[in-house]
């Protein structure tokens, strides 16, 4: 999305001399996407920003992942997964990967350490924290995040997570293999979020200045492509000077947080199909919010959805609050993650169809992901499935 910033100390001309103080050049960076033909910002450095003294593997935790087969729909109860550990971890290396393909990984983690300086090579990453706060430094700026923030970060940003507060930090990742962006029916030609649009410019907040950070022979974590079963890898570049180093940048490439209450939801007379609640798409997979807001005003509406079938994709949903109308007494709640499959018809739980009926007002709060290639189990799935979930429209499940 082409909204131009700048910050921190740049020269008249892009390309030309930046020097510093005692007349020494500044070390001008290009971080763009798509081989110099989409996005990219400009970033002046104090020192060479590929320098490198050592280099090591990076063990990924598992990153294995299983068909759903036989074809099921799934509960997944992602605060089980930390228990007694919950705030150990830090949320770059804490993370457990719960489902993924080709295009994007969930992972869930509760984190209460600082990370690591990291940065993500494959594709851009969107962090939704469901709880805590923490700041983002990054080599474009710091961030302030708070729950309800969405952080996105441009691949191969360089950064890393600083827990604050009392409460460790509950982040759901979605990590892609493209590029993260608002929904492209949204924005003009030029890349201006529209008037029809459920958020704008003034809702997305970015860097502040560059942090200034010196030090040697500095640790940079970095996820990367790879030959291997997963298609991922990690490696452990060591720098000579910290890269936090950089004076100024400008260009339209850089990490923000927009805020789920800054989201202005769709409503109409009858009910409203997902792509309504869309806040950001990549590559084979879209991101939408439920949001709580006013409900159906046909008088004969039947406010929650109708049952459907994905037939083009798989359909994962993250509750994060308020109260799920539609799940309710499926054991799902809080910190719940329903994965709907395609080629599987689902909806409401039974009763909430006729429940619905008269209501005006949903509070609730999702984050659903919708894939267009079939989703598979990860480590962290495997370990949060409750087992009973598909049989709950039933009432019974197979006898064994």
């Amino acid at each position: 999305m082409a909204y131009y910033q700048s910050r921190g100390s740049i020269p008249p001309k892009r390309h030309t001399q930046h020097r510093n103080p005692d007349g020494g050049l500044y070390y001008e960076e290009l971080m763009g996407e798509e081989g110099f033909s989409s996005d990219s910002s400009l970033l002046y450095h104090r020192h060479i920003p590929s320098a490198l003294v050592d280099a090591r593997p990076w063990p990924l935790p598992d990153q294995s992942t299983v068909p759903n087969e036989p074809l099921l729909p799934r509960h997944l109860r992602l605060h089980e997964l930390f228990g007694a550990d919950a705030g150990a971890a830090d949320v770059v290396t804490g993370r457990r990967l719960v489902l993924g393909n080709d295009d994007v990984r969930i992972s869930y983690v509760v984190a209460g350490t600082d990370s690591p300086l990291y940065r993500n090579a494959i594709g851009d990453e969107c962090i939704y924290l469901e709880s805590g706060t923490a700041t983002v430094e990054t080599v474009f700026g710091t961030l302030e995040a708070r729950a309800g923030d969405y952080v996105l970060l441009p691949r191969a940003t360089t950064h890393r997570w600083l827990p604050t507060g009392d409460e460790p930090v509950r982040a759901y990742c979605i990590e892609a293999n493209s590029h993260i962006a608002p929904a492209h029916r949204y924005l003009s030609r030029f890349g201006q979020l529209l008037e029809h649009a459920p958020f704008c410019e003034r809702d997305l907040h970015g860097p502040g200045e560059p942090p200034q950070h010196d030090g040697t022979d500095v640790e940079v974590y970095i996820k990367h492509r790879s030959s291997g079963p997963s298609g991922l890898a990690g490696s452990v570049h060591v720098v000579p000077t910290h890269p936090f180093d950089v004076i100024g940048w400008d260009g339209c490439l850089y990490p923000y947080t927009f805020n789920v209450e800054d989201f202005m939801p769709i409503t109409g007379k009858v009910h409203q199909p997902p792509p309504a609640h869309q806040v950001f798409e990549g590559a084979n997979f879209v991101i939408c919010n439920f949001v709580p807001r006013k409900v159906d005003y046909h008088p004969l509406s039947i406010p929650v959805p109708y049952y459907h079938s994905n037939v083009d994709s798989d359909e994962v949903m993250f509750y994060c609050g308020g109260d799920y109308e539609a799940r309710k007494g499926s054991g799902i709640g809080q910190g719940s993650v329903s994965l709907h499959p395609g080629g599987h018809s689902h909806g409401p739980q039974p009763g909430a169809y006729e429940r619905s009926v008269g209501v005006e007002f949903f509070d609730e709060l999702a984050v659903m992901v919708d894939t267009f290639r079939p989703l598979r189990l990860g480590e962290g799935g495997r370990a949060a499935d409750d087992r009973s979930y598909a049989w709950s429209w039933s009432g019974r499940g197979p006898d064994r």
